[in-house]
């Protein structure tokens, strides 16, 4: 299974009158997803299943890939994804759905990060997991600790041209 991991766009500051779920993204964070993305479709990025956190930034961004990436499936949202779960909550709800070819998740950070180490069977990697940056790791065996090659990462810098 490909896994596509997808770190939220540039969200509104938040405050205290707003929880932070409740944080939309930017026209700036729309933009740099698009441009992330459109590079995505390009290196063909075909996700047949998107998942996402239910904070509204992630889910802005799942969205957004559905639809630039053309994905058929309806959006999957999970607790396991919102920023504080951890990599092995995260990885039972993958296992969950193994039979997918392909998967994209829409998340935040410090859980990105740490997800893409715990992939990788190292969980002690230090990954800068920047705001639309998206990284492609294929697992080819769920047992209980996953076994991936990480094949590229994508930042929204490199995908300004």
């Amino acid at each position: 299974m490909d896994i596509y991991l997808l770190r939220h766009g540039i969200a509104e500051e938040g405050d205290l009158a707003q929880h932070d779920s409740d944080r939309n993204l930017t026209p700036e964070g729309i933009e740099k997803l698009r441009q992330v993305l459109r590079l995505a479709k390009k290196a063909g990025v075909a996700p047949s299943m998107i998942v996402s956190s239910p904070y509204i930034r992630a889910r802005q961004t799942a969205e957004l890939a559905k639809e630039m990436l053309k994905v058929d499936h309806e959006i999957i949202e999970t607790y396991a994804l919102k920023p504080m779960s951890l990599p092995r909550e995260a990885w039972d709800d993958i296992r969950a759905l193994r039979e997918e070819p392909s998967i994209l998740l829409a998340s935040h950070e410090p859980l990105m990060g740490q997800l893409l180490g715990f992939l990788l069977s190292t969980p002690g990697l230090q990954v800068e997991f920047r705001k639309s940056a998206l990284a492609k790791v294929t697992v080819n065996s769920f047992g209980p600790s996953p076994r991936g090659v990480l094949n590229w990462f994508l930042t929204a810098k490199l995908a300004q041209s």
